[in-house]
């Protein structure tokens, strides 16, 4: 990716447009970022809790994530028995942040708690980004970019991939560069802060939007440059200590699993043609190439870092909800660029820059077509399958706290009340209970593949329902 042409140093001082400008109603401008949350935390819940009922779950990480969450809500360590019996799930990921979450689960203890979460905190972040683009561009553009920020691809394809932790990144970044853009710095900071305990990664991100403040801070406000600084060190210092130490003291192989992803990254040309389509998604729909204008996209910088040198090609591509982070980024990064291009002397580009908000709008609702939030007008995705619920009663079979070895299809309907390990990594236990997604007949022998995977036990079938199977141990007579 070209470096980001640094602004002109009027850029660094946006003139915000008065409150009010072309508005009867300034009052309900206050409302427009909270109504637009609104409907978007409805849409993204639809969608997600939509995929749980109808059990087309990807992954098995809603799962390992419900383990790690009803463990905290328990006031136990957050281990999961998906990644490995007894696995502390800080020796994977250092993601403390999700205890948050603890209280809800405990009232309504469901993967479903999770989903609604996510949607809620994805939402949330559609707040400070329709409010940082409408105090610097008025009400109107402000309200088209919090639209296609809401209806951007990363966030729907996060939104539509079971839960992950980043849902609570995103908040924080979007909260942060708004407050970046208002001249609020330490603020940013404030808001970037909480980013070590999201996710390991982070921590450089918490860095970059510390050398940002500091960049934008060094003429107006040079009291606030050595914070900043410091505040970059402790990103970069946070993440060598999570990784090198942290992380492998909760590890049971005392090491950081991640670390042969990156090793093994092969030559920067090995999916140039996945990433520069990334790239390409990134700028051009979404920001038609005007955030290329402003430093805050040098924030985005660390998670295209990481992920494009990877050797693991899932990262690299628009699937799944790595970009999710990067999208309040990319957003607010044209909100600040568009301050300055729209009074440019160039007709050319002021013209671009004042119709742009409406374009990127439009271009996100026109994308959405063919992303997940289209789902919302289908008839099915609001009705549960009857084969669900057939599913859904086999399952109810096997009796709270029990041992199950699962596949991905029973997984989110068993972690709320059993003691679920993944398919094949038991790890010497064996579980009173096999539960199987059957439906494309891989296991045309499901009795003997049960004793394949755990010599000495003898399982049978007690149920089957719509390609699903549960085997239960037989008990020594």
């Amino acid at each position: 990716m070209p470096a980001p042409a640094l602004p002109v140093s009027e850029a660094h001082m946006p003139t915000p447009v008065a409150a009010g400008r072309g508005d009867r109603h300034p009052d309900r401008a206050r409302w427009d970022p909270w109504v637009l949350a609104a409907v978007l935390c409805a849409a993204y819940a639809a969608v997600s809790v939509g995929r749980y009922r109808h059990m087309t779950t990807f992954s098995w990480d809603l799962g390992i994530f419900e383990q790690v969450v009803r463990a905290y809500a328990h006031l136990r360590a957050p281990v999961s028995d998906l990644k490995g019996p007894g696995f502390d799930i800080l020796g994977d990921h250092f993601s403390p942040v999700t205890a948050l979450l603890a209280p809800a689960y405990r009232l309504f203890p469901s993967p479903v708690t999770l989903l609604v979460a996510q949607a809620a905190l994805f939402a949330l972040s559609a707040v400070p980004v329709t409010r940082a683009a409408a105090r610097l561009l008025g009400r109107r553009r402000g309200l088209a970019l919090g639209l296609a920020y809401g209806l951007s691809w990363g966030v729907q394809r996060a939104v539509d991939f079971d839960f992950h932790e980043i849902c609570f990144a995103v908040p924080l970044i979007a909260f942060s560069l708004e407050a970046l853009l208002a001249d609020r710095r330490r603020a940013a900071l404030c808001w970037a802060l909480p980013l070590v305990l999201v996710k390991e990664d982070l921590g450089l991100t918490l860095t970059a939007i510390a050398l940002v403040v500091a960049w934008r801070a060094r003429g107006s406000s040079p009291r606030t440059v050595p914070y900043a600084l410091g505040a970059a060190v402790f990103g970069v210092a946070a993440t060598l200590l999570v990784l090198t130490v942290v992380i492998p003291s909760f590890n049971t192989a005392g090491s950081y699993d991640y670390w042969s992803k990156v090793s093994e990254s092969g030559s920067p040309v090995d999916g140039l043609g996945t990433k520069l389509r990334t790239l390409a998604w990134l700028l051009i729909p979404t920001t038609g190439l005007l955030a290329l204008r402003s430093p805050l996209l040098l924030v985005a910088l660390p998670t295209l870092g990481w992920r494009f040198l990877s050797g693991d090609e899932h990262y690299w591509g628009t699937d799944w909800h790595y970009s999710a982070v990067l999208m309040p980024v990319v957003l607010l990064a044209l909100a600040d660029a568009l301050t300055t291009a729209r009074h440019s002397p160039r007709p050319w580009l002021s013209s671009y820059a004042a119709q742009l908000p409406a374009a990127v709008a439009a271009a996100a609702l026109a994308l959405t077509t063919s992303l997940p939030l289209a789902q919302l007008t289908e008839a099915g995705i609001y009705r549960r399958p009857a084969a669900v619920s057939g599913v859904e009663r086999l399952l109810a079979r096997i009796p709270d706290g029990a041992t199950v070895e699962a596949n991905i299809g029973p997984i989110s309907r068993l972690t709320s009340r059993c003691r679920v390990f993944w398919l094949g990594n038991t790890q010497g236990v064996t579980p009173e209970y096999i539960a199987l997604e059957n439906i494309d007949g891989t296991y045309r022998d499901p009795v003997g593949y049960a004793g394949d995977l755990h010599p000495g036990a003898e399982y049978a079938v007690a149920g089957k329902a719509n390609g699903y199977v549960v085997l239960e141990r037989l008990r020594a007579s």
